[in-house]
């Protein structure tokens, strides 16, 4: 081939190479996790708007300053409950700078209740009373007086009571007292359908519950712990104090009282026990020539039997006091 054709074979070709136009890389959004699941992209103003919401009538709070302490902690995959959360316990550190953040916390975290509980299709008062005697929590005859009367009961519910809680009151309701669904551990009631199950689990004819339930959400009145726990449950046990007999001086009588110690624990109210009968510290015990510890080292062990109880709602240990002369 001459050189003139092969100068005229290579004019066509270009040396220099191709440009090639890339796509710049798609990044997706950063997306948040809902409560059912799906997904959607973050939108940082509906942070700022859900904490506002709580933020009326509080005049000392700074909305933004939670809002944005609740916005750095995103992640892309974070939960909505996570945010929540994090936007409740950034209110309740605030409260020491200023009481009003407490109520800031409570409103939070009633949003938050009011959510898990519309998560489970939870819409109504008698909607959690069906849920929790399906759960064998609820029972029959109050689940039935509810479903009964559902549509007066359950336009009685009046959210707004929910503003006289401070946090660290409602949180305690959260922590203890709502009734939670025995696999999921999710609550199945608010603060509100709490004081109305008390209120129809006390009181039989509408009239007279929704006066009852009006007095405990107002908190101008609360019944007393076991009445919380247990009242329109299956084992509606409502007494507050019980006084045990003193056992003779006998091992297997001293931990037959034991026993009834975690029977009557077990569904709330304090206990009272007497000692008299059992012999001082410094007896000698003639079964094995040793000498008694006393009182004291008996009354040790209902500490123990008493911790723990109300079916695992983590109710606080009891308070032991001993009166009287224990030398003796």
């Amino acid at each position: 081939m001459s050189a003139q054709s092969s100068a005229n074979a290579l004019s066509g070709i270009s040396l220099v190479p191709p440009v090639t136009s890339h796509e710049p890389e798609v990044r997706t959004a950063m997306r948040v996790r809902k409560r059912n699941g799906s997904f959607e992209p973050v939108d940082v103003n509906k942070i700022v708007r859900a904490v506002a919401r709580c933020c009326v009538g509080l005049n000392e709070v700074d909305a933004m300053r939670v809002a944005t302490k609740t916005i750095s902690g995103l992640y892309d995959g974070t939960t909505t409950a996570e945010l929540d959360r994090l936007s409740i316990q950034t209110a309740a550190l605030l409260t020491a700078e200023d009481p009003e953040y407490s109520k800031l916390g409570a409103r939070l975290l009633a949003t938050y209740v009011d959510k898990e509980v519309a998560n489970q299709e939870i819409h109504s008062f008698s909607q959690s009373i069906a849920m929790g005697q399906k759960n064998g929590l609820i029972d029959e005859n109050m689940a039935g007086f509810v479903a009964a009367n559902s549509r007066k009961l359950n336009s009685a519910i009046d959210r707004s009571g929910n503003d006289l809680f401070d946090f660290f009151g409602l949180r305690t309701l959260y922590d203890r007292y709502l009734l939670r669904h025995p696999k999921t551990r999710a609550v199945i009631e608010t603060p509100q359908y709490f004081f109305l199950r008390i209120a129809c689990g006390i009181y039989q004819r509408v009239p007279d519950a929704l006066d009852f339930y009006r007095l405990i959400s107002s908190l101008d009145y609360l019944p007393s712990s076991p009445t919380l726990f247990n009242a329109g449950t299956r084992r509606p046990q409502l007494s507050s104090c019980f006084l045990l007999d003193s056992p003779l001086d006998q091992l297997d009588a001293i931990y037959a009282k034991y026993t009834d110690v975690a029977l009557l624990s077990k569904y709330a109210g304090g206990i009272g026990i007497a000692y008299h009968r059992v012999r001082s510290r410094g007896s000698l015990i003639r079964a094995t020539n040793g000498k008694s510890s006393g009182i004291y080292a008996m009354a040790q062990n209902p500490g123990f039997v008493c911790s723990g109880g109300q079916s695992g709602r983590q109710a606080e240990r009891g308070l032991l006091r001993l009166s009287g002369n224990l030398a003796r």
